[in-house]
């Protein structure tokens, strides 16, 4: 499979520099994903295509500001990092730039020499491993010295930071939000519940997996990169029960798609449990779990873009792009989202 066969020309006009005043009042394109037909809605009215007995699942992870921007104390060249993953107290694997400037052995300095660190090593993907030196609690650290990790496509200045946040993150650690949860409020979410839906929280901290470009040409010769999740008992219990009394598991979001994926059996049983994931889902791929997605709309030639594509064909994904993008639908993170489900199920 190339990876030019998931590309689509879209007008940078297009690209959500803002979110929305109000989060649910985003547009909402569901597409069923038998037959690619397609409908036009606002946020607020997915509650009406989900039923008593399903299942929503949400991934209540929380971004931490994890973009620093220091120095090299002995050039005073300046260096952005981005925290990908903690290894240990002091260690996190990262991203770096310019990477050039920071081979092993380098120091840095953050904050007017609050927060210092040494590069330890290259990673495998390019990225650095670094050693933070402090006094004090790491995260009361990063809550002052460091910026909210918004994506490279996004140029305007978010005012309020809680908006890159979904409201009910709850546990920190991602470099990026889940983007799919941004749509929900409260109101909507006490809707859903009331209507009989059980909502069940499970974690996958997003890293450089999520959104680390694709750079080989065939779809197959992409790895993807390691990230944290977990499944608590009363997760996976929850959602086997509605499985077994024929309710539909409706994931919300990429993240928590693969982290169902990767917690279940071949028969569908979902298993609690934690550890690292590195699923890559792209067409050819059979679902164990999910059954619908909620999601929004991504970047071309992404391992998203493939991951949607394996729920719902390539041909109705892409179509439905073209369509999303004639009625000037709003893309990526804080774009409008899509829904895509069994219209007749």
């Amino acid at each position: 499979m190339q990876v030019r066969d998931f590309d689509f020309d879209l007008p940078k006009e297009l690209i959500a520099q803002d979110p929305l005043e109000v989060r649910s009042a985003s547009r909402l394109l569901c597409i069923d994903k038998k037959t690619g037909e397609t409908s036009h809605h606002t946020f607020t009215d997915l509650p009406s295509f989900l039923h008593p007995g399903d299942c929503l699942v949400i991934n209540d992870t929380k971004v931490i500001p994890a973009r620093l921007y220091g120095v090299k104390p002995d050039t005073g060249a300046q260096i952005e990092v981005l925290l990908l993953k903690r290894l240990s107290d002091t260690e996190w694997e990262t991203l770096v730039k310019p990477g050039k400037k920071c081979r092993p052995g380098t120091r840095l300095s953050f904050g007017n020499g609050e927060l210092t660190a040494e590069v330890e090593d290259v990673t495998e993907d390019g990225g650095r491993k670094i050693r933070f030196s402090y006094e004090g609690i790491f995260e009361e650290i990063l809550d002052r010295l460091g910026q909210m990790p918004l994506p490279p496509y996004i140029t305007h200045e978010l005012k309020d930071k809680d908006r890159y946040q979904t409201v009910y993150a709850r546990t920190e650690g991602s470099a990026a939000a889940p983007t799919a949860g941004l749509h929900f409020t409260p109101e909507l979410l006490k809707e859903i519940e009331e209507k009989g839906v059980d909502i069940v929280r499970v974690l996958l901290h997003v890293g450089l997996g999520t959104f680390r470009p694709v750079k080989a040409e065939t779809v197959e010769d992409h790895h993807m990169h390691s990230e944290y999740y977990k499944v608590t008992e009363d997760a996976a219990r929850r959602i086997n029960e509605a499985r077994a009394r024929g309710g539909k598991i409706v994931a919300v979001g990429t993240t928590s798609c693969r982290t169902l994926e990767s917690a279940s059996r071949e028969d569908g049983t979902v298993v609690a449990g934690s550890g690292q994931t590195d699923i890559f889902i792209y067409p050819g791929y059979r679902f164990k779990v999910v059954d619908e997605l909620v999601t929004n709309f991504h970047l071309p030639q992404s391992t998203l873009v493939m991951l949607v594509s394996a729920l719902a064909g390539r041909e109705h994904v892409l179509a439905a792009y073209q369509e999303a993008i004639r009625e000037r639908y709003r893309f990526f993170s804080f774009g409008d989202a899509c829904f895509f489900y069994d219209k007749n199920a």
